[in-house]
């Protein structure tokens, strides 16, 4: 091969942008706290390139400033309630770019109760002001809770299902984006 010839070789997984993979929830209220546990379960775990992970908890401001600074797509674990058994597992499409509506009031500041449709706002609010690069691509694995009641700890089929939703994670990272919205896992 000439010096001047190249090789088109295809990039790795961080081919498709940098991604946070954010953990969301309050360790102190039970199911709760599915997200931050899918987090530190994946920060066990070798990721690919350009992946970072962000245990969010209740700190949802410094989630939406952190978004500012470049990724391409986010990944966020949450509990999400959508009426299925406890333990269910989902993989939900967010548009970005539709989190808010034109007209809709800036996001409450609450630095310890924002839910992750209040980052968002904030994040666009943010970005309106500051400059900065929005993710194109949002996605949320959520957990169907059974309580989020006080206490510490997650129910037996929200614990069980931690491993499992930590694995979508990962094949979601791996894949292009929206590969796989809109699909229910259910643990066995």
């Amino acid at each position: 091969m000439a010096a001047t010839d190249s090789v088109s070789v295809p990039l790795p997984d961080s081919s498709h942008g940098r991604t946070l993979i954010a953990g969301i929830g309050n360790i102190f209220l039970g199911d709760d706290g599915f997200g931050v546990e899918a987090v530190r379960r994946l920060a066990g775990r070798p990721l690919p390139p350009g992946v970072d992970l962000m245990d969010a908890g209740i700190r949802g401001v410094h989630l939406a400033y952190r978004l500012l600074d470049g990724y391409r797509r986010l990944v966020l674990v949450d509990t999400v309630d959508r009426g299925a058994p406890p333990g269910t597992v989902y993989v939900i499409e967010v548009d970005p770019a539709g989190t808010a509506p034109e007209g809709s009031p800036p996001a409450a500041l609450d630095g310890h109760g924002m839910d992750p449709a209040a980052v968002l706002r904030l994040m666009g609010d943010l970005h309106a002001g500051a400059g900065g690069t929005l993710p194109e691509h949002v996605q949320v694995v959520g957990c169907q809770p059974l309580s989020a009641e006080e206490g510490i700890g997650l129910s037996e089929p929200v614990a069980a299902a931690v491993g499992p939703a930590a694995d979508l994670v990962l094949d979601l990272v791996r894949r292009p984006p929206g590969a796989i919205a809109g699909t229910a896992h259910r643990r066995s």
